[in-house]
C-alpha cells in the first residue's frame, strides 16, 4: 500500500465515521477493517490509481471549490434574471473552448465544472476541445476569455 492507498483507506474510514453514528471499540474496527477490505478490492481492480482517487488535487480544491460554488450562485441568478425576464432575452450560441489541463482528470473536471454553471453546457469533448452550448452569448464569450481554464488548471497543480 502506497500513501495514494493510506489515503483512500482513511477518507473511507473517516467517511464511515460520519454516516454511522456509531463510536463503540468493535464497530470503529469493523469500520476500519471495511475501509481496508474496500481499497484492497479497488486495488485489485485497479480503480484506486490517480484518476480514481487523485489526492494530489486536495490542496489545490481547499481555492477551487469555494471559487467554483461562487460562479454557480453568480449564473443562478444571472439565469434566474433572464428566465424571469419577460422579453426572455437568450442567445444560444455553441462554442469551442480549448482546454490547457495536462491530465483527463483536469479536462473533466474544467468540462464538468462548465456543466455545473448554469446557463452552459458541455454536450462534448475531443481531446482537449470542449464543445459546450451558452444560453447567452455572453456566456460563451466568457468561457472564450479562459477564466476558468486558468482556475482548472490552477486546482490540477499548473498556474
Amino acid at each position: 500500500m502506497g500513501m495514494r492507498h493510506l489515503g483512500l483507506a482513511g477518507f473511507l474510514f473517516a467517511f464511515w465515521l460520519v454516516l454511522s453514528g456509531h463510536y463503540t471499540p468493535m464497530l470503529v474496527a469493523a469500520g476500519a477493517v471495511s475501509a481496508v477490505l474496500c481499497v484492497l478490492a479497488m486495488i485489485r481492480g485497479r480503480v484506486a490509481d490517480a484518476e480514481g482517487f487523485p489526492i494530489e488535487l486536495l490542496s489545490g480544491a481547499v481555492t477551487y471549490f469555494p471559487w467554483l460554488l461562487r460562479e454557480i450562485a453568480k449564473s443562478a441568478w444571472a439565469v434566474t434574471k433572464i428566465i424571469l425576464h419577460p422579453n426572455l432575452p437568450i442567445s444560444p450560441t455553441m462554442t469551442v473552448v480549448r482546454a490547457s489541463q495536462r491530465t483527463s482528470t483536469g479536462v473533466a473536471t474544467y468540462a464538468n465544472s462548465i456543466t455545473l454553471t448554469p446557463g452552459t453546457i458541455t454536450v462534448g469533448v475531443n481531446g482537449s476541445e470542449l464543445t459546450v452550448h451558452a444560453l447567452v452569448s455572453e456566456g460563451a464569450l466568457d468561457l472564450e476569455g479562459g477564466a476558468m481554464d486558468r482556475r482548472v488548471s490552477q486546482f490540477e497543480g499548473r498556474a
